[in-house]
């Protein structure tokens, strides 16, 4: 035997302890894949439908803590390897929405997470491989058909599945280091830029964030495919000074300019920047549409008030929530963001938005946008001090919803009514004068109490999950992984 075969022979005989659990998985994941047929026509809550799998991964994630780096090395090895050339087939080859390839490169990409986050030495190569994935679905989906079920279900399967893949590997080993995550791809603009934590920021690049208040996890999670982020802004240079803002709608105050310090000192668990594809038809006949989105956006702010837009009417541009602005700005420009629409379908989930004010359940939602082959990821910035955090609120609001779509009301203290209304008064007198108050702009005063009710209801969970969670590394040794902290959720509701 050679040396290259004794290497290739010890590397199959590290990796074979794992090759009956993967077999399992295989067939777990076939089994409980969701279809994926283009001809789905009707509106439900995407459901992964996984939770063997899911408990699977975290077995396999046990049994790799128990081995050494240098013993994990070659399964490690093989697993990338193998993943690298399906990422490859898929980098140059034409395929549709349904093609088994896709199936392929997901299962590999969720089943080698384990490993990395037992053994984080390879973790840059799987992210930059989660990211060449992710790029090559987008690219593809732009000659897929916009709407369809299947165009939908994949991009949100690779998508937000890498990232979450990543995320759990992030929270495993942030003991030894982790720390800000940067990401940055090429995509060229010709528009004013700026330079903000080493990235260049151009005008007209969108700025998709999450909040760390209750309602911001319930903005990201309670749509028909849950993601990560609450709110969506658009940067402005001015063209002559270079001098940068940030155009938003907000629901205490409306359509504002803010200063780009007052942006990044607002309390975001997370950013992430999208920008135009450079290759667009529209881009290559006028390479600063996207400043002109934002230029017109700036115009449309400063010239008058516009109130928010409770109802999420995004085709009624005379009040804006904070997507519709984003909408409209490139709507003058002849681009049409948010190529799949956003639905809330679970009746229990409406019924409780309705109560908050909104109207229209076919809109725009932040983390949809992520999805939309027409934008590329250019940088995304996730502090995993804050990224449990993130978790923790999310699997909270699942719970919270699973109760709602189960019929559980979302509540107010009646008792305090008189006084939202009393509020509600002072607070309109606030706004005529230029100026805002303790109940916001177009919203009633028992849907800003059902806000507090709802606030301290997913507090109090919070506070108990994490007690949960406390115990759980204690006991196991390692952070509890999204599916672990549903349940707990789940416990305490």
């Amino acid at each position: 035997m050679s040396s290259r075969d004794h290497s290739i022979h010890a590397r199959r005989q590290a990796a074979l302890p794992f090759f009956p659990f993967l077999c399992g998985l295989l067939i777990l994941f076939a089994m409980q894949a969701v279809p994926l047929s283009a001809g789905t026509t009707k509106r439900e809550a995407f459901a992964w439908n996984q939770d063997e799998l899911w408990k699977g991964l975290e077995q396999r994630f046990v049994e790799a803590r128990s081995r050494s780096c240098a013993d994990l090395e070659p399964a490690i090895h093989d697993a990338l390897a193998s993943w690298e050339a399906v990422i490859g087939e898929v980098e140059n080859r034409t395929l549709d929405a349904d093609d088994p390839l896709w199936d392929t490169a997901e299962f590999q990409m969720l089943t080698t997470a384990p490993l990395l986050a037992a053994c984080p030495s390879k973790v840059e190569p799987y992210t930059d491989m989660v990211h060449r994935l992710q790029r090559a679905v987008k690219l593809q989906a732009a000659a897929w058909p916009s709407g369809s079920a299947a165009v939908r279900q994949r991009l949100y399967r690779l998508i937000y599945g890498g990232r979450s893949a990543i995320e759990e590997i992030t929270l495993q080993v942030d003991d030894r280091g982790q720390s800000d995550i940067t990401r940055q791809m090429p995509s060229q603009s010709a528009a004013p830029a700026v330079t903000v934590h080493g990235v260049t920021l151009h005008s007209g690049d969108i700025l998709v964030s999450r909040g760390g208040a209750a309602t911001s996890a319930l903005i990201a999670r309670g749509n028909d495919f849950p993601g990560n982020f609450s709110h969506v802004a658009l940067l402005y240079v001015d063209a002559r000074t270079g001098h940068p803002a940030v155009l938003e709608a907000l629901i205490e105050t409306g359509a504002v300019v803010s200063s780009l310090e007052h942006y990044l000192a607002d309390k975001k668990l997370r950013i992430m920047v999208l920008r135009l594809r450079s290759d667009l038809p529209q881009l290559r006949l006028n390479p600063v549409l996207a400043h002109q989105a934002a230029q017109w956006a700036f115009d449309s702010i400063r010239q008058k008030h516009i109130a928010y837009d409770f109802e999420m009417d995004y085709l009624d541009h005379r009040k804006l929530f904070c997507a519709e602005l984003i909408y409209a700005a490139f709507e003058q420009q002849g681009i049409h963001l948010w190529t799949g629409l956003s639905h809330i379908s679970s009746p229990g989930t409406a019924r409780w938005l309705a109560a908050f004010g909104v109207s229209h359940f076919t809109t725009l939602e932040p983390s949809d946008l992520e999805y939309d082959p027409q934008l590329s990821v250019v940088a995304e910035w996730r502090d995993s001090r804050t990224l449990f955090k993130d978790h923790v609120d999310n699997a909270v609001t699942d719970a919270l919803l699973e109760g709602a779509n189960a019929g559980a009301p979302l509540a107010y203290n009646h008792w305090l009514l008189p006084l939202a209304g009393a509020l509600k008064v002072y607070s309109t007198l606030k706004n005529r004068l230029g100026s805002t108050g303790p109940i916001p702009e177009g919203m009633p005063s028992a849907a800003a109490l059902r806000n507090r009710w709802y606030t301290r209801k997913h507090d109090r969970m919070t506070t108990n999950v994490l007690k949960l969670a406390d115990s759980f590394k204690k006991e196991k040794g390692y952070t509890p992984p999204y599916w672990e902290l549903v349940r707990m959720a789940r416990e305490v509701r």
